[in-house]
């Protein structure tokens, strides 16, 4: 999120060889997110960026299509859509400066709920709204050995006129480990009122040294077969004591 030119070109981070993730010079990557619907993230830090900042490089399989950065407090500090036919400009989009309520993971952690209200420009000139909030369940899941939060969270997006371009709603897990979210269920409301709903849960979690961590290729749900992966991989417990 900055502006256009060929500067974003810079930072995006693409695969030295077929199928394998490389960051960027300067960074170091330190985790690899399998998922449902299709996606694989890969998660690096650079030695350049203000300490606590992540990014993370996201594909399905047709390449990758999304680059996000995000400080300590998962602010959304700057994204990149990216079209991976190529026949499509990268579009960056930055978050502009003095927001009316940042985000903060570390309130959402200490009382369980975070509320943010924040402005975004794309270097196309296009600016939206983000009014929302996060909430904690009181509900952990163990995902491939790795312990979360559940949320629950909702969120909606205009544009300078007031129109709602985006609303959404659903939960997502977070790790204080890494300080960072991790997809989940999620409903979006179209134009005439009508909800989709999207899985995009986290299935396997593969650090440095272990096979599959920096590859490219999604394994779950990118077919019809995978499509039926049953959800007893993610166990909900309550957090109540």
């Amino acid at each position: 999120m900055r502006t256009i030119s060929l500067l974003p070109l810079l930072f995006l981070a693409t695969p030295a060889l077929a199928g394998t993730f490389t960051a960027p010079q300067g960074c170091k990557a330190f985790l690899t997110v399998q998922s449902r619907g299709c996606i694989v993230s890969h998660f690096y830090t650079c030695e350049a960026d203000p300490k606590g900042n992540q990014w993370r490089a996201d594909y399905d399989d047709q390449g990758q299509f999304y680059l996000s950065m995000i400080d300590s407090e998962t602010q959304w500090l700057e994204s990149y859509e990216i079209d991976s036919t190529g026949a499509a400009p990268t579009t960056k989009e930055t978050l502009d400066p003095s927001p009316a309520d940042a985000a903060n993971f570390t309130g959402l952690v200490a009382t369980g709920l975070d509320t943010f209200d924040f402005h975004l420009t794309k270097d196309n000139g296009e600016h939206t709204h983000v009014v929302g909030f996060d909430k904690l369940t009181g509900k952990t899941a163990t995902i491939d050995g790795v312990t979360l939060q559940l949320t629950q969270y909702e969120y909606t997006q205009t544009d300078d006129k007031g129109t709602v371009l985006r609303h959404s709603k659903g939960n997502e897990f977070i790790s204080q480990e890494w300080r960072t979210f991790f997809s989940g269920h999620s409903e979006w409301e179209a134009k005439d009122g009508t909800w989709t709903t999207m899985e995009g849960a986290p299935i396997s979690f593969i650090k440095p040294g272990s096979p599959g961590f920096d590859a490219t290729k999604p394994l779950f749900e990118c077919n019809a077969q995978s499509a039926a992966l049953p959800m007893t991989l993610i166990s909900l417990k309550d957090n109540a004591p």
